[in-house]
């Protein structure tokens, strides 16, 4: 019954929306989470697939880092915190374990993008271009599984320290060192290739990763808070230039506010990877433009996709207040905003099960499956326009693998 109901849903973005009234009122949480369960994708598969055509087992892409010697030393510390609680071993496990809901993978698409325009001779120039995108995949994943670490950083206040937090203290200094080690290693790569223009690039989504920590407002753990919804015409015109993004003007505004958010916090690294990955390739202006919004389109459409398969798993786990689900229910419910705003001080306060349920009972979820449907059909566009060989078609398969 739970694919039939997830073909349906798959063929009709708009299933839910003609029958909201008749029938989710009529429904429990468990025949809800039924109905808007996703269709299971064998992910991994299709990765092994994706580096059979790179020819690069890309799974293993930070493995020079993590066997090296200073890695190695601060890994046995991390030891020390097995069994714990902390929200950098949590990382740790989704980095070392992740799948295509909590780690997409990043260097892969770039690897594929470099591919997709390579030439059809091999020189020593083309050769050492080749080496050079590797190097950039690489750079890339490190770059954000160092951004991932810091996040799991916790705010203990200094009147609250003793025994009992001392494991928690402990974890912030190996979520520190860890994430300090691969952004300062990352960096040494990014130097290495020479390349000024791609220095600059980068270093832009850098600052857009900082500035991510501060959009918006937050808990005392510095985790997400939704703005408060506001009822005012959501129409936007994507861009991806986060110099004019200003918060005044996102928050309160679903679609607007999820953008933002999701580019400060990820989806503009992605897209300057594949748009350094053309410049190192030596393309065309336009190539290089398109390669940007291509990969800021990918970023989005798994960002989406991720958020709706978080939210309709049954996993009992919390999920970000500021995600596309949440904002679209907060737009058509308002009132649901009552249950974040009682929890502002520390969003582990908020009743999850209670909002999860409210949040299935309105279009919140048919509103996000367009949402991905609609990035995943912009970065295709942008991919084809760009070439057509396997390398794209492989890419197309990890867009739509959702």
């Amino acid at each position: 019954m739970a694919r039939i109901f997830s073909r349906a849903f798959r063929r009709s973005p708009f299933f839910f929306q003609k029958r909201h009234e008749s029938t989710m009122a009529s429904l429990t949480k468990d025949e809800i989470l039924i109905l808007l369960r996703p269709p299971f994708t064998n992910w991994s598969n299709i990765v092994r697939d994706a580096e059979k055509v790179v020819g690069y087992p890309t799974s293993f892409m930070n493995l020079r880092c993590l066997l090296s010697d200073e890695f190695a030393n601060m890994a046995l510390y991390l030891r020390k915190l097995v069994g714990s609680n902390h929200l950098v071993m949590q990382t740790a496990k989704n980095v070392l374990y992740g799948d295509s809901k909590n780690l997409q993978p990043w260097g892969l698409i770039i690897l594929l993008l470099s591919k997709s325009v390579k030439a059809a001779t091999l020189t020593p120039q083309t050769k050492k271009i080749e080496e050079s995108q590797r190097v950039l995949a690489e750079l890339t994943e490190m770059i954000r599984t160092g951004h991932l670490i810091h996040k799991g950083i916790v705010n203990v206040p200094f009147t609250k320290r003793s025994k009992n937090t001392e494991s928690a203290i402990f974890g912030n200094k190996i979520a520190i060192l860890l994430g300090d080690y691969l952004l300062v290693t990352a960096n040494a790569m990014l130097a290495e290739l020479r390349n000024s223009d791609v220095s600059y690039i980068i270093s832009t989504a850098l600052k857009d990763l900082s500035e991510g920590e501060f959009f918006g407002e937050r808990d005392e753990q510095n985790q997400p808070l939704p703005g408060k919804p506001k009822r005012v015409n959501d129409e936007i015109n994507i861009t991806f230039d986060t110099t004019s993004i200003t918060a005044d003007e996102v928050l309160g505004k679903p679609r607007k506010e999820w953008t933002a958010r999701s580019v400060f916090n990820g989806v503009s690294l992605l897209g300057r990877g594949c748009q350094s990955a053309m410049v190192l390739g030596r393309q065309s202006r336009e190539t290089v433009g398109c390669a940007y919004h291509f990969g800021c389109h990918v970023g989005l459409a798994w960002q989406a996709a991720a958020e709706l398969q978080s939210l309709t798993s049954e996993s009992k786990d919390q999920f970000c207040l500021a995600s596309a689900p949440v904002l679209f229910a907060l737009e058509g419910n308002p009132d649901l905003y009552k249950i974040i705003d009682q929890a502002k001080g520390d969003v582990k306060d908020v009743d999850y099960e209670d909002l999860k349920f409210n949040i299935l009972k309105t279009d919140a979820v048919s509103k996000t499956q367009m949402l991905y449907e609609e990035h995943a059909k912009k970065a295709t566009s942008y991919i084809e326009s760009i070439g057509q060989n396997e390398s794209v078609d492989m890419i197309k398969k990890l867009i739509n693998t959702f």
